[in-house]
């Protein structure tokens, strides 16, 4: 395909798939999401099909023409499953090794051994932190989720009293910290310093997540108390094992990705020259698919072979963790289809016009201009895109601590009540077994928690700076 016609389809695709007003696509957004969720709850539809229906119900309020919001969904399925889809299948790879090399279970056995039942939740989310530092939230997930589940069944704790401060640490990271892709895009639209930003945004974090994670899975366990769902759980090799890989070699192969990615992302911000070898080497190597695909590589060899698996033993292995993960992949590209077709519609075009004529503080402005287009849209990157670009022009004028603390607004809002609209509420219900009102009591009101702690927590700070 030529540059020109990738330009045009680029072009095509920025129009609306409708012409409806506002007014017409508000409802048609609330009807979109009432449908999938009568669907899923009233008639225990699957999640898969309830989305594509919602999707379809969506364009039909909206007044789009079917061949248009077929197209949109299918492009949104399409690019989440692309983005997606082989992260979590890479990460399904590397979770069997660890499990059926007595890996999985040198980590756990390791970390009970070392910390309290009191102390399990902070040393989750001092993990999640880590790790979610330089990954997407998906990759993320994918890494901590056999840790997580064998934590819980072991140490017989609830889930969400593990879970939770897990995922709000990969969260908090994802929304709040450079170089994540949504706050550097933030940095870039508002001209803002990036360290500056990065020295804010930690400032900002460590309380957050401490709110967010081991104090509010306290609640949540209280809320939803539910046991790892046994077919997600890494089970224990089925035969004894002569031996096991050694803690070292074991956190060594999951930490791996995280170390290419993060040093991609300092050369990045030090060498700043795409043309410059080491930053072009580094540009592939910590990637997130490079990454993960050289922790499954290495894998074989610390964790299976450590463990004495054959060529046959490590092919049968590969062959096994993927039959799990496939009505997650389908979930998950269905969010994301959901959420394209959501975008098509003009629905983030109509929060923006919603928003021209608001007269309040900048940082407060930028907060809910990003909380609307995540409510309905589903997309925190979406949102946080769009919101930098409205309230830009306020930071001209701006200091550059304040400038910095607008993006971390942007990025906070961005971060608000994820629901069915958005592809990683679907990627933590079907990891942890929950069902959509569940996963709204425990995943979506740390999502809230989060999104509105940070934003006390930044309002603090500019009246201190």
């Amino acid at each position: 395909m030529t540059s020109l016609s990738v330009e045009m389809l680029a072009a095509d695709a920025a129009e609306p798939i409708t012409s409806a007003g506002n007014a017409q696509l508000g409802i048609a957004v609330l009807a979109g999401i009432a449908v999938i969720v009568l669907l899923i709850t009233k008639l225990k539809m699957h999640a898969f099909l309830a989305l594509t229906i919602g999707s379809l119900a969506l364009g039909s309020f909206a007044g789009a023409a079917p061949a248009d919001t077929i197209a949109s969904f299918t492009a949104g399925l399409g690019s989440t499953v692309a983005g997606v889809g082989v992260l979590i299948a890479l990460g399904a790879i590397l979770g069997k090794l660890l499990a059926d090399s007595g890996g999985a279970d040198q980590v756990v056995d390791t970390i009970l051994a070392k910390a309290s039942g009191r102390a399990m939740p902070w040393a989750m989310v001092l993990i999640a932190s880590i790790i979610g530092l330089p990954l997407f939230f998906e990759v993320g997930i994918v890494l901590m989720i056999p840790v997580v589940l064998l934590v819980a069944k072991r140490g017989n704790y609830s889930l969400m009293r593990i879970g939770i401060p897990a995922l709000a640490g990969l969260s908090v990271m994802h929304g709040l910290i450079p170089p994540h892709p949504g706050p550097l895009v933030a940095i870039d639209a508002l001209d803002a310093n990036l360290g500056v930003t990065l020295a804010l945004g930690v400032l900002v974090a460590v309380p957050t997540v401490i709110i967010a994670g081991p104090v509010f899975s306290r609640y949540a366990a209280r809320w939803v108390d539910i046991k790892p769902p046994e077919n997600m759980i890494p089970q224990r090799p089925s035969e004894e094992l002569d031996r096991r890989p050694s803690f070292g070699a074991t956190l060594a192969t999951i930490l791996l990705p995280v170390f290419l990615m993060l040093l991609n992302a300092l050369v990045e911000i030090v060498v700043d020259d795409p043309a410059n070898g080491l930053q072009k080497v580094t540009m592939v190597i910590g990637s997130p698919l490079i990454a993960l695909l050289a922790a499954v590589l290495v894998g074989m060899f610390t964790l299976g072979r450590a463990a004495g698996f054959t060529k046959g033993r490590l092919a049968g292995t590969v062959e096994k963790s993927l039959a799990p993960i496939a009505g997650i992949l389908l979930i998950v590209g269905a969010g994301g289809g959901f959420k394209q077709t959501l975008i098509d519609a003009g629905v983030g075009q109509m929060i923006l016009d919603f928003s021209e004529n608001w007269s309040i503080p900048a940082l407060l402005l930028g907060w809910l201009i990003a909380v609307a287009i995540r409510l309905a849209t589903g997309s925190a990157t979406v949102a946080t895109i769009s919101a930098a670009g409205l309230v830009a022009p306020l930071a001209a004028d701006m200091s550059t601590s304040h400038a910095a603390l607008l993006v971390l607004a942007v990025g906070a809002g961005s971060l608000f009540f994820s629901h069915v609209n958005d592809a990683g509420f679907w990627l933590v219900k079907e990891y942890f077994g929950m069902n959509v009102g569940q996963t709204v009591k425990t995943w979506s009101v740390m999502e809230t928690i989060i999104s509105v702690v940070a934003m006390a927590f930044i309002l603090l700070l500019s009246l201190l700076l």
